[in-house]
């Protein structure tokens, strides 16, 4: 890593430290910090990584159900939008008794087809 200050370079080397047990999940900064602050409001004064995981599996668990929550919730309110928008009237409207077109007495009845294209 390079870092500068003012006008020197200088480099710097981050040693990677690896887990204690390699089935462990990557994890942000952000999210060990959280973990660890949890666990200390729990009462745990000492912090083993197992413990450590667990709490963050806790947390993203919470995030996931939250967004799939989140996710239906709004999809719910999709589905009964459409109830809100639709205008019921408040007496209900007879229908129309006289429906025939007075034109259609007068019109010969529908003859069938003589030729039927086919493809």
């Amino acid at each position: 890593m390079r870092r500068f200050s003012g006008r020197k370079h200088t480099q710097i080397r981050i040693p990677e430290i690896p887990y204690r047990t390699l089935s462990h999940p990557a994890v942000t900064l952000w999210e060990q910090r959280q973990a660890l602050a949890k666990l200390r409001q729990q009462g745990r004064e000492q912090v083993d990584e197992s413990a450590l995981f667990r709490m963050i599996g806790q947390m993203r668990e919470i995030v996931t159900s939250a967004q799939k929550a989140t996710r239906k919730a709004r999809r719910d309110a999709d589905r009964r939008q459409h109830l809100k928008t639709s205008a019921r009237p408040d007496k209900p409207v007879p229908p129309d008794t006289d429906i025939a077109d007075p034109q259609a007495d007068n019109l010969p009845p529908a003859k069938p087809f003589d030729q039927i294209e086919e493809w």
